[in-house]
């Protein structure tokens, strides 16, 4: 599998499981949606709110990729979080809708890339202002394995409250081998 066909199996599970989960939490009542759990950023909402303040702060510098990927366009309008907990919205169906909206960026992003893409280095700052340069292939693939690292918190929080987010496997979405 080429690199471009992982990240867009990526992208495609990012978007199926971001669907799972927040179809989940829409389960919950508002007091048990934002109740601290003991989790790094304590309650469900508040993990899927930080999911969507790293998610925006990765395509803003993803943004300025030298390949100027169109599909990252709207990230430059996004105002840059100045906290990895800044709430970005109050109540889960306007965090749902732009989870929605960053999901489909993130999808038609991937869908831009090519191979030689990620071998480019992304020059950035991390948010105390610290530069740095790194090969933006391994940084994408940090990008999708924080949001499973933290989705995978959000679904333990879920199962804790009597949800049930149902199968999260990646393998779900790997296809069936064809003979070539």
């Amino acid at each position: 599998m080429s690199l471009k066909c992982h990240f867009e199996l990526m992208a495609t599970y990012n978007r199926w499981m971001n669907a799972k989960v927040y179809d989940a939490a829409s389960k919950l009542d508002k007091e048990t949606l934002h109740a601290d759990k003991g989790a790094f950023f304590g309650s469900v909402f508040s993990t899927l709110n930080h999911l969507m303040v790293a998610d925006t702060i990765w395509l803003k510098r993803f943004a300025d990729h030298p390949a100027h990927f169109a599909a990252l366009e709207p990230a430059h309008e996004l105002p840059m979080p100045h906290a990895l907990n800044q709430p970005l919205h109050c109540e889960l169906p306007s965090l749902h809708k732009a989870r929605e909206g960053m999901d489909e960026m993130i999808v038609k992003f991937v869908g831009e890339t090519t191979e030689s893409d990620f071998e480019q280095p992304l020059s950035y700052k991390n948010t105390k202002g610290e530069p740095y340069v790194r090969q933006f292939g391994p940084l994408l693939q940090h990008f999708f394995n924080h949001q499973t690292h933290h989705r995978g918190q959000i679904t333990t929080l879920l199962t804790q409250s009597g949800v049930d987010v149902g199968v999260t496997d990646l393998a779900a979405l790997v296809p069936e081998w064809q003979q070539p």
